[in-house]
């Protein structure tokens, strides 16, 4: 069979990124991943709530994770730049799945005579933590990775798979989380997540090795700063970093599902992980659809709308009483909120040079990468101090003002197609 590099690129195949077998593999190591990572974050979130009966212990778990995350990104984008990647990702997978079983290990029920109730939650928090160390070194290497896997005209369609394999799994791993540790208990759910870890490091080996393209002559400082500055001096770029990071700091109402199963809605763990599989399930339909109607005709005005309609979404869900409603608007958050995934993906992928790629994937895993773990801090913050349902309607008013703030400062950026951006002629438009 021929090299699929080697025949002309079909205009509107939905398969196309498919195609390519690296690409491929790259897909089923995102997939696995994020399957065990969801299923993680949802009964870690119902175990510490259960435990502390806290909402302010909700949002430290996003924290534990996000310090980290954001504090040493940069250096883990300067480090994927010039390594290479496999053997990067490898190290990566190797440390999450330890602090997978440590955090299997702990909770096992036999475990309660040798270790202190007190320990188990600081525990936990430290094996968070570590996951974030690991995160600032995944997604850098992953991004060039999937950016070297296909050519560079078929980055939106890559660009809906990813996103496509990250929802789905994110329908399936709360949903099954949830649904096994309602069932079975957490000891049965963390064996599991050991499992589909171990088949993304699998997936791993299977990729090729790519050499960096980029070999520093400059000090480390000089090569951070050259990916810091190439992000703020373009406006739509950091405008759609900045879109996202304080939409979803203020709007970040997951963090809480935990207390509205529990005390608003009564729907317990099962309800939870299905709450949390609603909100991927709108978001990967809507990708799916996106893969044959793009929404990159006119980007920025269509990544406007998609916010707005995220944070209108959350503010429905906080007045929600009723359970089915609930889930209605958790799908429609989910949908808005893979559209918004989708443009900001493409528009790094067309903007970014191949010998930046790593940098700034650090840069935009400082606002984007960590936003949602920020925003879960926020949320138990907030629900802390104004209770649990106003601090998201709170939540989600600011997010629709800082869309409102968005469109007066770029509403020069509307009109401009996907074309029009990554042409020269629209360096100027878009440079600040």
């Amino acid at each position: 069979m021929a090299d699929p590099a080697s025949q002309p690129l079909p205009e509107k195949d939905p398969f196309v990124a498919l195609r390519y077998k690296d690409f491929r593999s790259y897909l089923g190591m995102k997939f696995f991943f994020t399957f065990a990572y969801q299923m993680q974050a949802v009964i870690l979130g119902f175990y510490v709530y259960q435990l502390t009966k806290s909402a302010f212990a909700l949002g430290l778990i996003g924290l534990s994770e996000a310090i980290p995350s954001i504090g040493i990104a940069l250096y883990g984008g300067y480090i994927a730049d010039k390594s290479e990647k496999k053997k990067m990702l490898l190290f990566v997978f190797f440390a999450v799945l330890i602090s997978s079983i440590v955090m299997f290990t702990i909770t096992l029920k036999s475990m309660e005579s040798y270790i202190h109730a007190g320990w188990i939650i600081p525990i936990l928090y430290v094996m968070v933590f570590c996951n974030g160390v690991a995160r600032a070194f995944y997604n850098p290497a992953a991004f060039t990775i999937m950016a070297h896997s296909v050519p560079k005209e078929i980055y939106p369609n890559s660009s809906s798979w990813n996103s496509s394999s990250w929802q789905i799994a994110s329908i399936l791993g709360p949903l099954v989380g949830g649904l096994l540790y309602g069932f079975y208990g957490i000891t049965v759910t963390f064996s599991v997540i050991i499992v589909f870890l171990t088949v993304a490091l699998v997936c791993v080996f299977f990729l090729k090795r790519y050499p960096p393209v980029y070999v520093p002559k400059e000090s480390i400082w000089e090569s951070l700063s050259e990916g810091i500055h190439f992000v703020f001096h373009n406006k739509m770029m950091i405008g759609a970093m900045s879109l996202d990071l304080f939409s979803v700091f203020f709007g970040g109402a997951v963090a809480l599902l935990p207390v509205f199963a529990n005390e608003i809605l009564h729907v317990g763990p099962q309800g939870l992980g299905i709450m949390r599989a609603t909100s991927s399930l709108g978001a990967v339909l809507v990708m799916l659809a996106m893969a044959r109607i793009s929404p990159m005709g006119k980007p920025w005005r269509n990544l406007l709308i998609a916010v707005t309609g995220f944070g209108l979404s959350i503010i429905c869900f906080a007045l929600s009483r009723n359970f089915y409603l609930s889930l209605l608007f958790l799908f429609t958050e989910g949908g808005f909120d893979s559209i918004s995934v989708l443009i900001r993906g493409t528009i790094m992928q067309i903007l970014t040079p191949d010998s930046m790629r790593g940098r700034v994937s650090a840069v935009n895993q400082m606002f984007i990468g960590s936003s949602n773990e920020i925003g879960a801090f926020e949320s138990g913050t907030a629900a802390k101090l104004l209770g649990t349902v106003p601090s998201v309607l709170f939540g989600g008013s600011m997010t629709l003002l800082i869309v409102s703030i968005t469109y007066f400062k770029t509403r020069k950026l509307i009109p401009l197609s996907l074309n029009e951006i990554s042409s020269p002629e629209a360096k100027e438009e878009i440079a600040i």
